[in-house]
């Protein structure tokens, strides 16, 4: 336990008994009670890759006491401190937006209930992705300031949200209401074609001429966003800028990026008055290189948040280079996808292990995603999109709930914003992660990555509560 009071605090850091980040962001937390008592119940939730359990809370009685009757131990340690979380969620495609925005209307505030309100019952949802412009999973492509072909738009007085008000500003709203502090990051797939070197919506690069006319489409957007009530917490310059070949994508090198933020967008947000952060790369982990490129370039760096990752490539380590060069910027783990038809018991396992725990323990300040719902045939998509992402939800005559419904669940309705990560251990087959929320509550998530039943002692301030895990399982644990 750390002493909030003056010398000893002071004392105790020199000492080494608290262990803290230099993340000053942390916010103040409810300091830990005493050690667990005999009457301390621990909450279990539960997902097993034969689904047989699905997010179901279970019915064990789970009590701390001095000792634990397993031979293999998780320990608990509130001491160490790491990362604020700012939260759990999904991309909000424009197809997903059209979907939900077909139901009826009172299946459709249901289900939004059950996904973004934050109660006993629901799972809360605290971060959203959204596309600036189109995504491959929009029905079509679509910039916000499209011209007929040879005509150039500088000064963007075409400028217009009108697409979006079909679906997604729609949705968008819906949601808002029901949480109003959720985050919500902006990625562009492509600039406006007029603004690219080959005119098109899949590949190319943005125009060096173009620059100050693309940082004002950010700010217009943003303050268009603002006008529907919508604030927009982040942006990232370019979703995959490594990868030409989606539709609608757009190639933009780290080089580029930097000349980018540092000359055009990071002025023009400072002069507009706006607030909204920037998160630089939006790629695969295989490129750590890139991040680093424009958090080391001196007039870059004081204009950037921090960086974001994908794992389609690399090791979810990547994470931890970057912010061990700059731990004085964040890192963010924007997108994942689940190829359909997918497996859930593989899915399940993969993605808690790699990206709830793995992102997490490598200083990410989120998990994210990526599609929030499709129909049956995966559609909405582009000509050229991805045609086999499978949505957390399939929306087609009735709505189905898919894995990475209950990957985010396990984390979201639990892990609130302003939760900070604290010290886990790992044991044989058990992987985990471990936080602290603000109203001084532990959460425990561990995945039994093996085959067989686990049985197993958590460990916290020195009493111990043993539970067990099927193989395959991921339990969240609350106390």
């Amino acid at each position: 336990m750390c002493f909030n009071v003056g010398f000893w605090l002071v004392w105790l850091m020199l000492a080494g008994g608290c262990k803290r980040s230099n993340d000053a962001e942390n916010p103040p937390l409810t300091p830990d009670p005493d050690p667990p008592k005999a009457t301390t119940a621990v909450s279990l939730y539960v997902t097993n890759g034969d689904k047989t359990l699905l997010f179901r809370k279970s019915n064990d009685v789970l009590v701390f006491s001095g000792t634990g009757t397993a031979s293999t131990t998780i320990e608990v340690d509130s001491a160490q401190i790491f990362q604020t979380i700012d939260g759990f969620g999904y991309t909000l495609t424009g197809g997903s937006a059209t979907l939900l925005n077909s139901l009826p209307a009172i299946t459709r505030d249901h289900l939004l209930k059950e996904l973004f309100l934050w109660d006993s019952t629901n799972i809360g949802v605290s971060y959203l992705r959204i596309s600036i412009g189109a995504s491959d999973l929009s029905d079509s492509t679509f910039s916000y300031d499209d011209m007929p072909a040879g005509e150039t738009d500088v000064n963007l007085t075409h400028f217009t949200l009108n697409k979006e008000k079909q679906d997604l500003i729609p949705i968008l709203k819906k949601i808002v209401a029901l949480n109003p502090s959720i985050k919500i990051l902006g990625s562009p797939w492509s600039a406006p074609v007029w603004m690219k070197t080959n005119g098109s919506f899949k590949g190319g690069s943005l125009k060096p001429e173009y620059y100050a006319a693309y940082a004002n489409y950010f700010v217009k957007y943003i303050q268009a966003m603002k006008a529907e009530g919508i604030t927009i917490d982040a942006i990232t310059p370019q979703n995959e800028p490594l990868h030409g070949g989606n539709n609608p994508s757009m190639v933009m090198q780290a080089t580029e990026q930097a000349s980018f933020i540092k000359n055009n967008l990071g002025p023009a947000f400072a002069s507009a008055g706006i607030n909204t952060k920037i998160i630089t790369y939006d790629h695969n982990a295989d490129k750590p290189e890139y991040p680093l490129a424009i958090l080391n370039d001196a007039a870059a760096k004081p204009f950037v948040n921090g960086s974001a990752f994908h794992l389609y490539g690399g090791s979810i380590s990547a994470l931890s280079t970057v912010h061990s060069a700059h731990p004085d910027k964040h890192v963010y783990f924007t997108e994942q996808w689940v190829g359909g038809p997918g497996d859930f018991a593989g899915d399940l396992k993969w993605h808690v292990e790699n990206l709830i725990i793995g992102a997490t323990r490598n200083w990410s300040r989120n998990v994210l995603e990526w599609n929030l719902a499709a129909d049956a045939s995966y559609k909405p998509h582009t000509t050229g999109g991805c045609t086999s992402c499978l949505g957390a939800l399939t929306i087609s005559s009735n709505v189905s709930r898919n894995v990475s419904y209950y990957i985010i669940a396990h984390a979201s309705k639990f892990v609130r914003p302003g939760s900070v990560r604290i010290g886990s251990t790992n044991a044989g087959s058990l992987a985990t992660v471990a936080f602290k929320n603000p109203e001084g509550k532990k959460v425990l998530i561990v995945l039994n990555k093996g085959t067989n039943t686990e049985s197993f002692n958590i460990k916290f301030n020195g009493s111990m509560v043993t539970s067990l895990l099927k193989g395959g399982a991921v339990g969240t644990y609350v106390w």
